[in-house]
C-alpha cells in the first residue's frame, strides 16, 4: 500500500513513522524544508488539560510516547517535566477549571485545582494576590520541537519512508469519486491514500479535494525574555486565559514569554507564506505587561533578547480535524496550538485510519468535521481559549 503524506511537519512525519512501520509504503511531501513551517516555531508545551475528552486521550498516548521518545528514537527532547499551571483570575474562569480538573480525574489524569496558597508553594514568581488559584497537572511540561522532528525523521527514514522536500503538491488525483494521488509541479504519483497534514496550507489541499474546511491560519508571536530574576527550570508553564498570555523556564533563567491570538493574533486566511515571521515591537510590550500583571520576574527592569512569529491553524471550535473526508483522503489538520504535543498520538490514529478506517485509540467522531454543520462551534473550546 502506497500511502502519499502532505507536509513535513511533525504531524505529518509521526503519520509516516507509524504508517510505514505497519508495512506501508511512504512518501512525505513536503513544500520547503523539514520542520520549515510551524513545528519549529512551536513554544513546546506538552499538557494533559482539555476539556474534550477526546483530546485527554490524545494527551495521555501522546505522553507515553514523550516520556520514553529518548529509549526508542535515540534523541533526548530535552522534555522538562514541571507541570503546567492554568491561572485562575476570575470567578468564571476558577469555575471552569474546577470543573475542568474533575472531568480530567475522571479520565485518569493526575490534576488538581489549587488554592493561592498553594500555587505559591511551587510557583514563587506568582502573585497570590493576583489570582483565585490554578489548575495544575505536575506530569505535563515543555519539550524541544526541532528535536523531536528529527527524531521522527530519522526514524521513518530507517523505517522506509521516502521524503521529497521543496515539492509542493499542485493537485490530487481522483479515481472513480476517490483520491488516488498526488500531482506535483513535475509528475503525478498514484497513492492507495493521501493524508493532509500540510498545517498552514492545509485548507488549500483540502480545496484539492472539493472540500471547504473551517481552517484559520493565526499568527502568535514568543519572545525571549531577560527577567528581573532569574526563572527556575522547575517552574511550571504558566498560562492565564484573562490576558491570553504565557511562560515558562528558557536557558540561563531567560524565560519564553508568549501571547496567545486575543494578545498578539492576526488572522491571515489568503496566504500563510507572506506572513511576519519576526516579532513586532509592540508585541513585546504588551506582552511584558500582561506577564507582570501575575508574576513579579517581569517588572520593569524585565529586558526582551529577540522573538519570533508563527502561525497556528484554528478550527472554530479550537480543536482539530482527524477524518477520512473523502475514500483515499485522510485530514488531520486544524490542531489549534496542539499539533506538537499530540503528534505521536495522532500519528497512530491516522495509521489507523488509513489501514483499517477506524481507531481503537479514541472516540474519533469528535474530531469529524459534521460537527461544524450545526453552527455550534463553542461546545469543547480548549482551556486557554
Amino acid at each position: 500500500m502506497h500511502v502519499a503524506i502532505v507536509g513535513g511537519g511533525i504531524v505529518g512525519l509521526s503519520s509516516a513513522y507509524y504508517l510505514s512501520s505497519a508495512g506501508a509504503d511512504v512518501t512525505v511531501f513536503e513544500k520547503g524544508s523539514i520542520g520549515s513551517g510551524n513545528t519549529e516555531r512551536s513554544a513546546g508545551g506538552i499538557r494533559s488539560q482539555f476539556t474534550l475528552p477526546a483530546n485527554v486521550e490524545l494527551s495521555k498516548r501522546s505522553l507515553e510516547v514523550w516520556d520514553n521518545f529518548e529509549e526508542r528514537f535515540g534523541v533526548d527532547i530535552g522534555f522538562h517535566r514541571s507541570g503546567y499551571l492554568f491561572l485562575a483570575r476570575s470567578e468564571a474562569s476558577k469555575e471552569r477549571f474546577e470543573t475542568a480538573v474533575e472531568l480530567q480525574r475522571e479520565l485518569g489524569v493526575e490534576n488538581e485545582f489549587l488554592s493561592p496558597e498553594e500555587v505559591a508553594e511551587i510557583h514563587d514568581g506568582i502573585r497570590p494576590e493576583a489570582i483565585l488559584g490554578g489548575a495544575y497537572s505536575p506530569n505535563d511540561g515543555y519539550a524541544d520541537p526541532h528535536l523531536a522532528i528529527q527524531g521522527f525523521l530519522h526514524a521513518g527514514r530507517e523505517a522506509g519512508v521516502s521524503i521529497e522536500t521543496q515539492t509542493p503538491i499542485v493537485d490530487l488525483l481522483e479515481d472513480d469519486g476517490a483520491i488516488a494521488g498526488v500531482r506535483t509541479e513535475n509528475e503525478r504519483v498514484e497513492a492507495d491514500a493521501v493524508v493532509n497534514a500540510a498545517g498552514a496550507w492545509a485548507g488549500r489541499v483540502a480545496e484539492m479535494a472539493d472540500l471547504e474546511l473551517p481552517l484559520t491560519p493565526r499568527r502568535l508571536q514568543v519572545a525571549v525574555v531577560e527577567p528581573e530574576r532569574p526563572v527556575p527550570t522547575s517552574t511550571p508553564m504558566t498560562l492565564d486565559p484573562e490576558t491570553d498570555s504565557y511562560f515558562h523556564p528558557e536557558r540561563d533563567g531567560a524565560a519564553i514569554v508568549g501571547g496567545g491570538p486575543d494578545l498578539s493574533g492576526d488572522v491571515t486566511p489568503d496566504d500563510p507564506d507572506s506572513y511576519a515571521k519576526s516579532m513586532d515591537f509592540d508585541f513585546a510590550s504588551d506582552v511584558l505587561e500582561a506577564v507582570g500583571q501575575y508574576a513579579d520576574f517581569f517588572g520593569p527592569g524585565a529586558e526582551v533578547k529577540n522573538g519570533w512569529a508563527g502561525l497556528i491553524i484554528e478550527t472554530p471550535d479550537h480543536n482539530a480535524i482527524i477524518e477520512q473526508s473523502r475514500p483515499g483522503l485522510v485530514n488531520a489538520v486544524g490542531f489549534s496550538g496542539h499539533g506538537f504535543l499530540h503528534s505521536p498520538a495522532v500519528g497512530q490514529v491516522v495509521r489507523d485510519l488509513v489501514l483499517e478506517g477506524e481507531t481503537p485509540m479514541i472516540d474519533v467522531d469528535a474530531f469529524g468535521s459534521d460537527r461544524f454543520d450545526d453552527g455550534d462551534h463553542d461546545r469543547h473550546r480548549w482551556l486557554s481559549a
